[in-house]
């Protein structure tokens, strides 16, 4: 069938169904928001929000968090055979500090780890994305953006939800969730969890291997009590236990020339390759919330702990029939982290205030970590052991003060020590001899002061408009995979940005539109790149780099059920000053951030009765680093629709969806050394069935 025709069938089948709904008037609300960790109405705040309720994510299809920041503008996610790595307004993950540029926090826990980006959403009443640097606040990782999610609260009656979803490649999702009172008004008791499945579209024909060559199994569980005394008291204890096992990648090894052009993703629906290729993830994570309301404040205690314990076994080359079958790559990590935060706030007639301390202590043990290679006709056997102690101390505060009725000043900063040490021994051997082991140990120690002003101004009950300036900071760190040098060679230096912002927010009775401008002067900024002779991979500092756009997102009902979103983000990210040795690349953009990222959807949206939906999804011309060849590659952009159409009856809503109508290709993620590409790409076409049931 033609694509084009295949797409307004679709968007026939979904509008057929406007007939058939409940007479329900849906109008704009005021929402509320916990940006600056005190609630306020969106409007209120200086900055850009995205946010997104949990009926949204229902209706939208949106399982995971990565899910939901393709909703955003300029952001882009790819799940790599090395986690998922995220770029955001031209800043990109810190490999060796492994901490994305966006980090994700439930209920004040935080997710930052590129191993550790995929908290459950079974339980989320609202994802607040709170876009620009957010460091004041949210601490040293938060340079570009942070996720807030907003877990359900419960009530005094028992709520809840359980669903299941079944569709092609044999993927199974089921969610279940609820909450209420163990004693009324005193103690409140939830679980919520999720499963899920996926045989993969990536066939191995390997004999002898399991031929579903990109499966994943993904389990997450969570509980919690809220125990309530009295009026001003509140203490809350939350348990998490997490785990996933994802085969392969989803995309296929090519050769290392740098051409993407004639790349599909049909070319990688068969694969051969001799080496199990798996990671397997468990996080379990603890938090104690302790909150207390006196009459001109509220104090809050946040304690956290998490362990996360890696398993990642890989074929050495992702294919079979040569030199190096039998040989694997390796990365076996365990983390610690303990977090707390002891934060204040208020709020009166002339000014509201947060203001806090924060530390953190993490430890990391990695190892086994390196890989084997066949070189000068024997097997070159490469292992990394370290451990690397980090401490984070840090004091903040933030003033909220209005003034001249409609204006409103924000001032804030946030004080931080990090302190990073590192004990590492590489051992090495070619044909079973061994060379002399390398031994690196470091310490370094930064401070840093992270500032932010904001001015708001309210025209009107409707429009409100806001400019700010905001720094970000992303810590430095030590390349834990080394074999010669010192500090100089084995670590790098943190990443500042100062961030820019002008934006205008409007909220009318039938639509809204939100529209900003940034400009962000990157220094020392993170990038991944390859030395030792093309070989290894390692985190260094380009000097000066610079990012620049326009994001919009609107709403609009055109009348009681029929509901048109929308957002757009337009991006200019390039390197001003970059030399990486082989070469300079400045004037370039920076790698994995596309020129542009927009989606339009139109819904039909209904209490009872039939609904539906149509989204469209397009992203622009994105630049790879191609490390074999020292230089920058460029793949094409691509459109996307999905849709979905359900019918509610009662507490039973029963579905149909249907994902990439038109199975466009694109690619995804690129990596590249001597000899040996990885390229990434998109989900096929998917379609299935599934049903939630609410009590």
């Amino acid at each position: 069938m033609n694509k084009k025709v295949l797409v307004f069938a679709m968007i026939s089948v979904v509008t057929s169904g406007f007939l058939y709904g409940m007479d329900e008037t849906y109008s704009l609300e005021s929402v509320t928001v916990n940006a600056n960790k005190i609630e306020e109405n969106i409007q209120d705040v200086p900055q850009s929000i995205t946010v997104i309720d949990e009926e949204v994510l229902h209706e939208k299809g949106i399982k995971t968090v990565t899910d939901a920041m393709r909703e955003v503008p300029n952001m882009n996610v790819s799940s790599t055979a090395n986690g998922a790595t995220i770029s955001f307004r031209g800043l990109n993950t810190s490999m060796f500090t492994n901490n994305n540029p966006v980090v994700i926090y439930v209920d004040g826990v935080p997710y930052y780890d590129r191993y550790d980006f995929d908290p459950s959403l079974a339980d989320v009443a609202q994802i607040e994305v709170l876009r620009g640097p957010q460091g004041t606040l949210y601490g040293k990782d938060a340079v570009g953006a942070v996720v807030n999610i907003i877990t359900k609260k419960p009530s005094n009656e028992w709520h809840g939800n359980v669903g299941a979803e079944y569709g092609n490649y044999n993927a199974l999702n089921t969610t279940f969730n609820t909450s209420g009172p163990l004693i009324e008004d005193k103690l409140y008791a939830g679980i919520n969890g999720s499963f899920k499945k996926d045989d993969g579209w990536i066939t191995n024909d390997y004999p002898g291997m399991d031929s579903d060559a990109n499966q994943k199994r993904d389990r997450k569980n969570s509980g919690f009590l809220l125990f309530k005394p009295t009026e001003r008291f509140s203490g809350k204890v939350t348990l998490s236990d997490n785990y996933t096992k994802h085969y392969f990648m989803n995309g296929f090894v090519t050769d290392s020339t740098g051409i993407l052009l004639g790349l599909d993703r049909d070319d990688g629906n068969h694969i051969s390759s001799d080496m199990p290729t798996v990671e397997r993830t468990a996080v379990k994570a603890q938090s104690l919330n302790l909150a207390y309301e006196f009459d001109a404040f509220k104090v809050e205690s946040t304690t956290t702990h998490k362990t996360l314990d890696l398993e990642g076994d890989f074929d050495a080359d992702f294919q079979a029939n040569n030199s190096s079958d039998g040989l694997k790559q390796f990365n076996y990590t365990e983390i610690e982290t303990w977090t707390e935060e002891l934060k204040f706030s208020g709020q009166n007639d002339a000014f509201k205030w947060v203001s806090g301390v924060y530390g953190d202590k993490e430890k990391r043990e990695q190892g086994p970590y390196g890989a084997q290679v066949m070189s000068g006709g024997a097997v070159y056997d490469a292992n990394a052991d370290s451990t690397t102690d980090s401490q984070t101390q840090a004091l903040f505060g933030q003033v909220m003060i209005p003034f001249w009725e409609k204006f409103e000043l924000t001032l804030g900063g946030r004080y931080q020590r990090i302190k990073k040490e590192i004990d590492l021994v590489t051992t090495q051997t070619w044909g079973g001899m061994a060379f002399p082991d390398y031994t690196f140990e470091g310490e370094k120690t930064w401070n840093a002061f992270i500032p932010k002003i904001a001015l708001s101004y309210k025209v009107n009950d409707a429009l409100s408009t806001y400019a700010s300036i905001a720094k970000g900071y992303m810590p430095g760190g030590f390349n834990y995979f080394a074999t010669s040098g010192g500090m100089e060679e084995n670590s790098f230096d943190p990443q500042t940005s100062i961030n820019y912002e002008v934006g205008a927010k409007y909220v009318g009775e039938n639509y809204l539109l939100n529209a900003s401008v940034f400009r962000m002067n990157i220094e020392d900024i993170h990038i991944y790149k390859i030395a030792g002779g093309g070989m290894v991979w390692l985190t260094d500092n380009a000097k000066k780099a610079h990012s620049q756009g326009i994001e919009l997102e609107g709403k609009y009902f055109l009348n009681q059920n029929i509901e048109l979103s929308g957002a757009l983000g337009l991006i200019e990210a390039k390197y001003d000053d970059y030399d990486a040795g082989s070469r300079t690349y400045d004037g370039e953009r920076i790698e994995n951030t596309p020129r542009y990222t927009a989606n339009l959807g139109i819904a039909y949206v209904a209490t009872a009765g039939w609904y539906g939906r149509v989204d469209v999804n397009a992203i622009g011309s994105t630049s790879y680093y191609d490390g074999a060849n020292s230089q920058m590659i460029r793949s094409d952009g691509v459109i996307t629709s999905n849709a979905k159409l359900g019918y509610k009856y009662k507490a039973w809503d029963i579905y149909s969806f249907i994902t990439n109508i038109t199975d466009e290709s694109y690619i995804s993620s690129y990596q590249s050394k001597t000899g040996l590409a990885m390229v990434g790409f998109n989900d096929p076409r998917r379609y299935g069935v599934g049903f939630r049931y609410t009590f």
